[in-house]
C-alpha cells in the first residue's frame, strides 16, 4: 500500500497594497499612541489661526472680507503641508538614523509597502487637521462654505495634489539631515520662510514681488491661492498678485510637483544614514 504524500498548506501572502493598509494602520496607531505629539499637531495650526485672526480683523478695502477671514485658508494650506511635508522629512529621518528603516529593509516587506503606510497616515492627519481648522473657521470667522459643487471639486483637487507633492517632498527632504537631532532644524526652517513668502501669515498684497516669485517656484503659495478662491468671495481676487484665483495654474504648478517630487524620492531616498555607507 503506497502512502499518499501531502503537500503542505501554503497560504497566500497580502499583495502590496494589502501591506501597505496594514502598514499604515500600525502607523496611525503609532501617531495617535503619542499624545503630545497629536496634540501639537493638530492644536498648532488652530492656536496660530485664532492668534492672527484675533489680532488682524479689519475690513479690507475693496476685498469684502475681513482680515482675519484670509487666514482660514491659508493656515489649512499651511496645516496641509505641516502634516505631510514637515512630519514625513521629520520622522523618516528619525527612523533612518534609529536604524528602523535598515530593519524594515530586511524584511519580505516590499518597499512600496513602508511609503503606502506613511501615505494613509499624512492623509488621515490631513484630513483631520483640515476639518478642525474649517470647523473652527465657519464658527468664528464667518467663513462661508462653498454654494456649488465646483468650488468642493476644486478643494477636493488641490487638497489631494497639495498633500501628495507636499508628502513627496517630505520624503525626498528626509535624506538631507544627517542625523535625528538636526533633523527638525533643516525640515522646519524651510517650511517657515515658505509659510512667510506665500501668504500664510502675512497678507499677498504686502509682501514683495521678489519675495512672492520665489514663493510661487513651490506648492504652498499655490495652495493657499486656490484654497482662499474656494472659500472667500470672488470679490477677494483683487488682494493675489495676479488678481485671479488661477485654479489652472495651481493645478499646473501642484501637479509638476508631485512628478518632481517622486523623481526626487526615486533619486534621492536613502534606507541607510551616510555614515552607515
Amino acid at each position: 500500500m503506497t502512502a499518499t504524500a501531502v503537500r503542505p498548506r501554503t497560504e497566500r501572502l497580502p499583495g502590496v497594497w494589502g501591506l501597505g493598509l496594514r502598514r499604515g494602520a500600525l502607523e496611525i496607531r503609532q501617531f495617535f499612541r503619542q499624545r503630545d505629539q497629536v496634540v501639537f499637531t493638530f492644536a498648532f495650526p488652530v492656536v496660530f489661526l485664532f492668534l492672527f485672526a484675533s489680532i488682524f480683523n479689519d475690513d479690507v478695502e475693496g476685498a469684502g472680507i475681513k482680515a482675519s477671514q484670509l487666514y482660514v485658508p491659508a493656515m489649512m494650506a499651511a496645516g496641509i503641508m505641516s502634516t505631510s511635508f514637515q512630519s514625513l522629512g521629520v520622522s523618516i529621518a528619525v527612523e533612518r538614523d534609529e536604524k528602523v528603516l535598515r530593519r524594515l529593509r530586511g524584511t519580505p516587506m516590499p518597499p512600496a509597502a513602508y511609503f503606502l503606510g506613511k501615505i494613509w497616515l499624512v492623509l488621515v492627519t490631513g484630513v483631520l487637521e483640515t476639518a478642525i481648522l474649517l470647523l473652527v473657521g465657519t464658527t468664528l470667522y464667518d467663513v462661508a462654505l462653498p454654494s456649488d459643487a465646483g468650488r468642493w471639486f476644486a478643494f477636493a483637487w488641490i487638497f489631494v495634489l497639495g498633500l501628495t507633492a507636499c508628502a513627496l517632498l517630505g520624503i525626498a527632504v528626509s535624506s538631507v539631515p544627517g542625523s535625528s537631532k538636526s533633523a527638525s532644524s533643516v525640515v522646519v526652517l524651510p517650511f517657515l520662510v515658505l509659510q512667510f513668502i506665500s501668504g500664510v501669515y502675512i497678507a499677498i498684497d504686502t509682501i514683495p514681488d521678489w519675495m512672492l516669485n520665489i514663493g510661487a517656484l513651490f506648492p504652498l503659495k499655490w495652495m493657499c491661492q486656490g484654497l482662499r478662491g474656494v472659500f472667500l468671495p470672488d470679490s477677494a481676487q483683487v488682494l493675489e498678485q495676479a488678481g485671479g484665483w488661477e485654479f489652472g495654474r495651481t493645478a499646473l504648478v501642484l501637479g509638476a510637483w508631485c512628478v518632481g517630487g517622486l523623481l526626487l524620492c526615486l533619486l534621492t531616498f536613502r534606507w541607510k544614514n551616510r555614515r552607515e555607507g
